[in-house]
């Protein structure tokens, strides 16, 4: 009889235990109904931004940062009608957007990629990514660009060019 009794009281205590818990949580929860709103968020103040750029890419951008430490650097490229950027490469990549005109890119498999403004683009790192950047418009081309190189790095690095034929 006494076995039995003692299994008794410990279910008691098991129910009596989740009631206290589930009371304990229902307490936090009406508790945060009264914390006022400012608590959870804080309105901003003396902060102004300017968007420089907006360009959307033509399909997902795969970032990738190298390793170590990284210097990230953000800058406005302008090329003159009829002016290059010379063959480079980069040592990390490069996220740039295309504020006016229209860039023409060639790249080391001699493909074309022409980039309207209002467009992004994403340039590889490493020596098989070198390209060039051409203005064939009669508007300057405004580039965004923004650097994600290895700590140190040149923003570009001179490559030979590659000869094309027709689309150089």
């Amino acid at each position: 009889m006494k076995v039995g009794r003692q299994q008794g009281n410990r279910g008691w205590r098991v129910q009596q235990a989740r009631l206290a818990k589930a009371l304990g949580i229902g307490r936090c929860a009406a508790a945060l109904g009264f914390l006022p709103s400012a608590a959870v968020a804080t309105p901003a103040g003396g902060v102004s931004g300017t968007v420089l750029a907006k360009g959307t890419s033509a399909g997902k951008l795969r970032v990738k940062t190298p390793n170590g430490r990284t210097d990230v650097t953000f800058r406005t490229i302008t090329v003159e009608s009829g002016g290059s950027t010379g063959w480079h490469t980069h040592s990390g990549q490069v996220i740039a957007v295309v504020k006016s005109g229209t860039l023409t890119r060639i790249m080391d498999d001699c493909s074309v990629e022409v980039i309207s403004a209002g467009s992004s683009f994403i340039e590889p790192s490493g020596a098989k990514h070198r390209h060039i950047g051409r203005n064939l418009g009669t508007e300057p081309v405004v580039i965004l660009a923004t650097y994600l190189l290895p700590e140190g790095s040149a923003l570009s690095d001179d490559a030979d060019a590659v000869h094309c034929g027709a689309k150089k």
